[in-house]
């Protein structure tokens, strides 16, 4: 029984689709969204057992919801219980009336209220509330948050990094028939048109490159509350004629090769998928320093990941822009760097071996000698030639 905030299409949502899809009818699905958003139901095969519930109503007051919660628990008597995020809280809680179900909880990032600093009692309720769980974390960052500030202990915590579909996303294929006005290179970023992303931050980065007659054209793939006020403020700045809205894409894969390079403008993230997919495909990769980015990319693509400031941002996509040969150079280091450390296939034996209950994580996916500065995800596994 899995219990998602949203069952939108997510980053951890779009992992669960993969996890579901790749082993079949090995387990049977239950999901809750509890916003009653179940979009990423589309991307699950049909041959997958899925069940969709909604979730119990809020009225009557938090024990009422809290006894109605473990009442879905005993009805329905999952063997293992998933949770994500802070979203998911109650029924976390609401596991420890007895009988419990075994628990998984995974934690994929905090949204823009959290990005700074963590609430005191969201830190002391998952310090209490998580513990005698497992917990599942994508990044390094997450994982020093689970041992320093929530003081989970080191036994209880797993480190999973994301792992991609190398031969969906890769350089070579179909390219997507963009018509972005304008000439140029072509700036891309996928993204759900949220706050945290910051896309307002690469607007205005475009714009300080406008003004310096730099030749580019901006691609925004993704929707989202955002995507009103982000294309007024595309029209203010003087943006149209050089920029392009795709709204939501199922299929990404040919939009990230009509990309000349990657930009990712996020003020918090973790693992971003959307980098994983463009490193896979080939791209330089411009990004806030955010998360495990710095980390993640190849060595010299290090470079170009800056402050959350405009005139950093900019700064890196003018380099990139007028160095073509720079920007092939880096997208293979980062091709490379995605196959010898990114495949989803560690990924998904990391999780089976979770939802199975085994306790050892395979590919030596843990905490043992992943606290370093340096990411080796994998344990340093090397999967493969690019």
């Amino acid at each position: 029984m899995h219990i998602f905030p949203s069952f939108a299409v997510g980053g951890a949502q779009v992992r669960f689709a993969a996890l579901a899809n790749r082993f079949k009818a090995r387990w049977r699905h239950v999901v809750v969204a509890l916003d009653g958003n179940c979009a990423c139901a589309g991307l699950i095969n049909p041959d997958v057992p899925l069940t969709l519930l909604s979730p119990p109503s809020k009225t009557g007051g938090i024990l009422r919801h809290m006894w109605e919660i473990h009442a879905m628990l005993r009805k329905h008597r999952p063997d293992v219980l998933v949770t994500g995020n802070w979203g998911s809280m109650d029924w976390v809680i609401a596991n420890h009336i007895p009988p419990t179900v075994r628990h998984l909880h995974m934690e994929d990032g905090f949204g823009v209220d959290e990005a700074a600093s963590q609430h005191r009692r969201r830190v002391l309720t998952r310090q209490l509330a998580l513990r005698g769980s497992t917990v599942v974390l994508p990044s390094m960052g997450l994982l020093r948050a689970a041992r320093d500030e929530w003081h989970l202990p080191p036994d209880q915590l797993r480190y999973v990094p994301n792992g991609l579909d190398l031969w969906r996303f890769r350089p070579e294929g179909d390219v997507a028939a963009l018509e972005v006005p304008g000439t140029g290179p072509i700036i891309g970023t996928v993204a759900a048109l949220r706050p945290e992303k910051t896309i307002d931050r690469l607007v205005r980065a475009c714009a300080l490159l406008a003004g310096q007659d730099i030749a580019f054209r901006l691609v925004v793939v993704g929707d989202g509350p955002e995507r009103g006020r982000l294309e007024a403020l595309v029209d203010r700045l003087g943006l149209r004629d050089r920029s392009l809205f795709t709204g939501h894409s199922s299929g990404p894969a040919a939009i990230y090769r009509a990309f000349d390079l990657f930009a990712l403008s996020s003020s918090t993230e973790q693992m971003p998928f959307s980098v994983l997919e463009a490193m896979a495909t080939g791209l330089a990769v411009v990004s806030t320093d955010v998360g495990d980015v710095r980390a993640m990319v190849a060595q010299d693509n290090r470079a170009f990941v800056t402050p959350l400031d405009d005139t950093d941002l900019a700064n890196a996509l003018r380099q990139l822009l007028k160095d073509a040969p720079l920007r092939n150079t880096l997208g293979a280091a980062n091709r490379l760097r995605a196959v010898l450390d990114f495949d989803d296939e560690a990924m998904f034996r990391a999780y089976a071996a979770l939802l199975d209950g085994v306790d050892n994580i395979p590919d030596s996916i843990g905490l043992d000698s992943n606290l370093s500065n340096e990411i080796l995800p994998g344990g340093g596994q090397r999967r493969g030639g690019p």
